[in-house]
């Protein structure tokens, strides 16, 4: 439903090289009734979806290690950075998505997964929502190395570590990313290893 607060709204294409950044202009209407015009950017990068893999038989979860490179020009030494499993949409219903993230980077093939809450990341600038879900892994469903995608040239290390680690690792700072952060957290709160 369209926002009756807004009007004249004017979108210029700054940029598709990666992904696609607009420059909105619109006028917003105040509580006070008046009306002021503002500009704002916004990047699209299409939706995604994540999951934290868990076997509560032994109290592991699986996480994987990859290079960030925007995370290593604010200021992280090696630009490494430990989450859950995920990946854009392109296209994919979340759930179909999911598990073909799940097979590419850590070779593991589910077919279970549950859906617990979908969020906007960064929703002052990024368009994108990630739909977050939690599957259980056993060994036997282990299929692959996993590393992610060739094409995408992705270089992934799989990490089965204990849930207990996992929590220690967000005090410790060694785990910064959200959306692993939240789905850890959301384990947590709903006692999911309990």
């Amino acid at each position: 439903m369209p926002s009756n607060k807004l009007r004249n709204i004017k979108k210029e294409l700054l940029s598709d090289n990666w992904y696609i950044l607009n420059k909105f202009t619109f006028d917003y209407q105040k509580d006070d009734g008046s009306w002021e015009t503002q500009e704002r950017e916004a990047y699209d990068r299409g939706n995604g979806a994540a999951i934290l893999l868990y076997n509560l038989e032994k109290g592991t979860i699986v996480l994987t290690r990859q290079f960030r490179m925007p995370t290593y020009v604010n200021g992280n030494e090696d630009g490494m950075m430990i989450e859950v499993c995920a990946g854009l949409l392109d296209g994919d219903h979340p759930e179909e998505c999911i598990r073909k993230e799940v097979e590419e980077e850590t070779g593991y093939h589910i077919d279970d997964v549950e859906k617990v809450f979908e969020t906007y990341m960064s929703p002052g600038s990024v368009t994108e929502i990630l739909y977050l879900f939690i599957g259980a892994y056993e060994d036997r469903m282990k299929m692959s190395e996993g590393g992610g995608a060739q094409h995408e040239a992705e270089n992934i290390e799989v990490l089965e570590i204990s849930f207990k680690k996992a929590l220690q690792m967000i005090t410790s700072g060694e785990i910064k990313d959200a959306k692993t952060i939240m789905l850890l957290q959301y384990a947590a709160l709903n006692k999911l290893f309990s």
